[in-house]
């Protein structure tokens, strides 16, 4: 499937160009916000060819593609039709958590400078290359124009966070980035010359270098483009064109000289210091913590959202997070490896080949994450175990960088001390590697289970399976169903449901296999096997059927959407009964695993499970 094609199967299937509000991407994914997230069939965008996986956070809907992300995102702007970031005013009715909006406005900052800052960082780590070699003159012409291409960027990048963040929020981005640019101007950083305190209108002004730093205009930009909208909202149409810009510089350069650049560096310096408190306590349990958390940052998609802080201590003495973050990285590419290794599949060989090459030239894991560590669970604690071991290593010897790089082997030389360096995202690899070859990715095999112990298996392998919500309402993680004979898994892994609606209906074709007398648990088997309980409140057995209208019997024939029962949430209640619905998949050890959505509010239909094969 080329790209276009793709394109134009991803905005059908997140719900059309009309669904679409926003949309940027990272290194790897496609970061929609979409008006309705109901709209998108999020099963399908899984099993799509060219689809790596999908993951809902921070109000975003993620579409994961791998490396040629960018051409995918050229074709989906063609496709809709969107000329920029912000496609139209936002309808959703969606509540997103305060975190998950500083999450969301960091990534879609940076969302676009990833390329620049990517590709100066390559120059960097090729002139240390050149250094180290002795091919080039430190002092001569040369290196300087080689210098200023991997380090213009990082000098005036005020000026890009300001225009890109101002992108992101709706605002004028060339006012953004003219508020970045009055804080590098050269009679504004003259003043430096006199001291670190100077004033403005008598009011005390704290001088501080900001080439480099991101935090003074993350804030800055933010406050602009609510100032943006007030002025523009009393200002004439006529008079619109300058005086609204000139408003906005007269009123931003001075309050973040003032307020938010001291705060921000402020801010920025206690989380660096922090990490550096840390190291100095103990190094190992800064490795540890740091590269164990990493790839979960990761998997949620808001690991961008720490780019600032290395960012901003690169002038600092060095950014210590990135080089720990790279044994996690490079233990992702041993799981991987190691996979390959012993696989005998053909195609799983091929795919995790692909995704090993991807991670060690371009430092890019997602496909690994996503194509082989979530499939295979058990690969889970091996890349933490590995990671954790070279992220402490990488801490112990004090590894620092000092610009932004995708951890490859390519970039080794950016990196200080080198050496060290190599060792620690080595032994990661390694250990990796060794851990899941000895150990294996594979659940215990078929044939080693007695014949009397067997439950059968659905024949077909490689499928995803997507469960439908069988009740309007709330999911909630089952380990959050107060019931700890569900909450435990011991039935079977799946979801909580807090009902708002007292109707449940099948959540897929198949047959009703078991039905209470008292209509409270309904149990299912779909036509590709899977099985799947509804209980309906906890306790409720006890009702003996009351509030209960069953509308199917044992071994009926039932489609997705049909009624199972009916049963009155009020009147569960008035009797002293919770009506949290547990969703099972009894009979989930026949197969790869059972992923759960986030929690959120669901309508009956909607996909609420995965089921892997």
């Amino acid at each position: 499937m080329d790209n276009r094609e793709l394109a134009k199967k991803i905005v059908e299937k997140v719900g059309g160009e009309e669904n679409i509000n926003s949309l940027v991407h990272c290194a790897t994914r496609l970061r929609f916000k979409l008006d309705d997230r109901s709209k998108a069939k999020k099963d399908e965008l899984q099993n799509m060819e060219g689809v790596i996986t999908v993951v809902e956070n921070g109000g975003q809907f993620q579409v994961v593609i791998g490396n040629h992300v960018p051409k995918v995102y050229a074709e989906v702007m063609k496709v809709a039709k969107i000329s920029g970031e912000t496609n139209k005013e936002s309808t959703s009715n969606e509540k997103v958590s305060p975190v998950s909006k500083v999450f969301e406005y960091i990534s879609g900052t940076f969302s676009p400078l990833i390329p620049a800052l990517a590709g100066a960082g390559m120059i960097k780590a090729l002139l240390a290359i050149l250094t180290l070699l002795n091919w080039i003159d430190v002092e001569g012409s040369t290196y300087s124009v080689l210098n200023a291409a991997s380090g213009g960027v990082f000098f005036f990048l005020p000026i890009f966070v300001g225009i890109t963040a101002a992108l992101k929020l709706g605002a004028n981005p060339y006012v953004g980035g003219a508020i970045g640019a009055g804080l590098l101007e050269p009679s504004f950083t003259a003043l430096l010359e006199h001291g670190a305190r100077s004033e403005f209108l008598n009011l005390p002004l704290i001088l501080t270098n900001y080439s480099s730093t991101v935090f003074p205009m993350l804030i800055a930009i933010a406050i602009f483009a609510l100032l943006e909208r007030w002025v523009r909202k009393f200002t004439p149409s006529v008079l619109t064109l300058f005086f609204t810009p000139m408003v906005c510089l007269l009123i931003m350069v001075p309050l973040t000289a003032l307020v938010f650049g001291p705060f921000a560096v402020f801010v920025s310096d206690g989380i660096m210091n922090g990490v550096s408190y840390l190291s100095s306590v103990s190094a190992i349990l800064t490795g540890v913590i740091i590269a164990g958390v990493w790839p979960f940052l990761v998997i949620l998609g808001v690991h961008w959202g720490v780019v600032p802080i290395m960012i901003s201590a690169f002038a600092k003495g060095g950014d210590v997070i990135l080089p720990i973050t790279a044994a996690s990285t490079f233990a992702q590419m041993g799981v991987a490896f190691g996979v390959f290794l012993r696989a005998r599949d053909k195609k799983l060989k091929s795919l995790t080949l692909g995704a090993v090459l991807s991670g060690v030239l371009a430092g890019v894991t997602e496909p690994i994450i996503y194509g082989v560590i979530m499939r295979y669970r058990r690969l889970i604690p091996i890349m933490v175990i590995a990671g954790v071991i070279g992220g402490a290593i990488v801490a112990t010897f004090d590894v620092r960088v000092f610009t932004f790089v995708f951890n490859s082997i390519l970039t080794i030389p950016a990196y200080q001390p080198p050496v060290q360096y190599t060792i620690g995202v080595m032994i990661a690899f390694l250990v990796g590697t060794i851990l899941t070859f000895v150990i294996g990715y594979e659940k215990k095999k078929e044939e080693e289970i007695k014949p009397e112990q067997a439950t059968p298996v659905p024949p077909a392998r490689d499928k995803k399976m997507a469960i439908a919500s069988p009740i309007e309402g709330t999911l909630l993680p089952l380990a959050d169903v107060p019931d700890p004979v569900f909450s435990s898994g011991a039935m079977g892994k799946g979801v909580g449901i807090e009902p708002t609606i007292g109707r449940a209906v099948a959540p897929f074709d198949g047959t009703v296999t078991m039905i209470f007398p008292t209509s409270h648990a309904i149990g299912l088997t779909s036509n590709d096997g899977v099985e799947v309980l509804i209980h309906i409140g906890l306790d409720t057995v006890q009702l003996e059927g009351k509030h209960f209208t069953a509308h199917v019997e044992n071994g009926q024939a039932v489609n997705q959407g049909d009624i199972l029962v009916e049963f009155d949430i009020a009147g569960i209640k008035e009797a002293g009964y919770k009506v949290t619905t547990p969703v099972i998949v009894t009979n989930t050890t026949n197969y790869l695993d059972v992923i759960a959505d986030e929690p959120k509010e669901v309508v009956s239909g909607q996909s609420i499970l995965t089921v892997i094969n």
